[in-house]
């Protein structure tokens, strides 16, 4: 049963009582921030998720990154040069640009850092950043010792090559698989290097308490705008509840709003000029894997898609904090007419059902992490489902056991949210539903369709706008008609900080907040 507003207020005034009489254990000049779940890994070749991206963020860096306004500024890289061909990306380096441990940065380190991507051995799921640069695919393959497209032109100077034609690769190299690391100390620490990062960022990172914290401290030789505060403490705290609680006495600065409290803060007049709004470039959906029984068959997955009141969900649950989506492309990014959404229509899924196979419904496993507002949601669901004849089986997992078991495929059916790396739907297309992405890399519904992966690589390759645009549509409307995914929003992120929290920005875009600009 779903809490009221007012038995939630009175549950945090009650525990703020508590916690008030036990004096604020903080460090000054720290900014405190709430993760609901551990991170998985902190390494740059690794990490898939937010939570680990907008961490990394503020210990890496790379050749360039993402500013403000989304668009593509020197980061490590002082400037670059594109050939007219589109082919050649040269880049010259900053000199004293140093790793946290006063390696400085050269050349030869992007080299390693690219090349240790694409190496089978690092089993990393963000191959797909590099693996358009020539020579890529026979290094995967064990018959290069080295990427060719990859020279090191002298310390202060590199030089990549592809082998087609790219327009986002400037946009790869903002993302977190692009960030810079040192090899002495990758070896220093083997697999450990998740969790003892070594980078150039503005932060390092001097401890990490699973499932309890994680402390960043500010570096004092960063090379860039350097941070105003001495740190940052990442609080891991899973519940809403208690969140909140530590909130309201102030043992955290910010914090998203959670569900239950969100239209309490947006009435209260003690909070409302404190809360900050951003339309994510986002896509939450219920992902059906498509790899095996019983969604492989296309039929029943529309069947899903007519058997769910999404519009309602979103309005009322939801509170209308997000906008429908209609397919995986985000509103903002789409620049061709949007595909016609699935209605509710439990009649249409009933008969859908039948046609699939299943005149008298079928039984699901539907896999979920256990935040409290994804437990709301896929009960409302499980609920829609019941009523066609599908019994979905609420199964909750702890954050890396839960992607461990979709990116092996090995749920049916999975709640999640695809966050844009960079501003294009070329990143809401190819690693979500090309073959080539199975798994870890993004295609976690593991949807196959030669058609598809054809339209999104001719899109990619296109020599205009407009004809990218249109190879785009074309595989868009192909993956919603396919139905991979019950596509349910674009997602408004809400956040509310503490009155002396100073010079707080959101960005469209995670990893653009490197932890410099707020204050106190």
């Amino acid at each position: 049963m779903r809490h009221s507003g007012e038995k939630l207020l009175s549950a945090i005034c009650l525990l703020a009582l508590i916690f008030s009489c036990s004096s604020r254990n903080r460090l000054p000049e720290y900014v405190y921030y709430r993760l609901n779940t551990n991170p998985t890994t902190l390494d740059p070749a690794l990490i898939v998720d937010v939570t680990g991206g907008s961490i990394s963020a503020k210990l890496f860096n790379g050749l360039v990154k993402m500013d403000r306004d989304l668009g593509i500024a020197p980061d490590i890289a002082s400037e670059y040069e594109i050939s007219k061909n589109g082919l050649i990306y040269r880049f010259e380096l900053k000199n004293g640009v140093r790793f946290s441990n006063g390696i400085e940065v050269k050349a030869g380190d992007f080299k390693y850092s690219f090349e240790r991507i694409l190496n089978p051995s690092t089993r990393s799921p963000n191959t797909w950043v590099f693996d358009r640069i020539k020579g890529a695919r026979e290094f995967m393959d064990g018959k290069a010792k080295e990427v060719s497209g990859i020279k090191v032109i002298n310390n202060y100077a590199l030089e990549i090559t592809l082998d087609k034609p790219f327009a986002p690769f400037l946009n790869l190299l903002t993302m977190t698989a692009a960030y810079v690391v040192p090899e002495d100390e990758v070896k220093k620490w083997g697999v450990d290097f998740s969790s003892h990062p070594v980078g150039t960022g503005p932060f390092v990172l001097t401890h990490w308490l699973s499932n309890r914290e994680l402390q960043l401290d500010a570096r004092k030789d960063y090379f860039d705008n350097k941070p105003k505060i001495k740190g940052i403490i990442y609080k891991i705290i899973p519940e809403d509840l208690t969140t909140l609680t530590e909130f309201e006495i102030g043992n955290l600065d910010v914090i998203g709003v959670p569900a239950s409290a969100f239209s309490r803060y947006r009435k209260d007049k003690k909070w409302e000029k404190y809360i900050s709004a951003i339309e994510g470039i986002n896509t939450y959906y219920l992902g059906l894997n498509c790899s095996k029984k019983p969604f492989d068959n296309k039929i029943l997955r529309k069947a899903m898609n007519y058997a769910i009141d999404r519009e309602k969900i979103l309005r009322t649950l939801f509170e209308e904090r997000g906008s429908l989506a209609s397919g995986p492309v985000p509103n903002m990014l789409r620049k061709w007419k949007a595909p016609a959404p699935y209605e509710y229509n439990p009649s249409k899924a009933k008969e859908l059902l039948k046609a699939a196979g299943y005149p008298d419904g079928l039984e699901v496993n539907f896999y979920i992490t256990a935040d409290n507002e994804v437990v709301d949601i896929a009960e409302v669901i499980q609920s829609y489902l019941k009523d066609v004849g599908i019994k979905a089986n609420i199964k909750q997992l702890e954050w890396s056991a839960y992607k461990e078991a979709i990116n092996k495929g090995e749920t049916d059916m999975f709640w999640l949210g695809w966050f844009a790396d960079y501003p294009d739907p070329e990143n809401f297309l190819f690693p979500l539903f090309h073959s080539a992405n199975l798994g870890p890399a993004g295609n976690r519904a593991r949807y196959k369709n030669p058609k598809v992966d054809y339209l999104i690589e001719a899109g990619q390759h296109a020599y205009t706008m407009k004809e990218r645009d249109m190879y785009y549509e074309k595989a868009e409307n192909m993956i919603v008609d396919d139905a991979a995914w019950v596509f349910f929003w674009h997602k408004t992120d809400y956040t509310v900080r503490q009155p002396w929290v100073k010079n707080y920005q959101t960005y469209l875009i995670y990893s653009i907040d490197k932890g410099t600009e707020i204050g106190f």
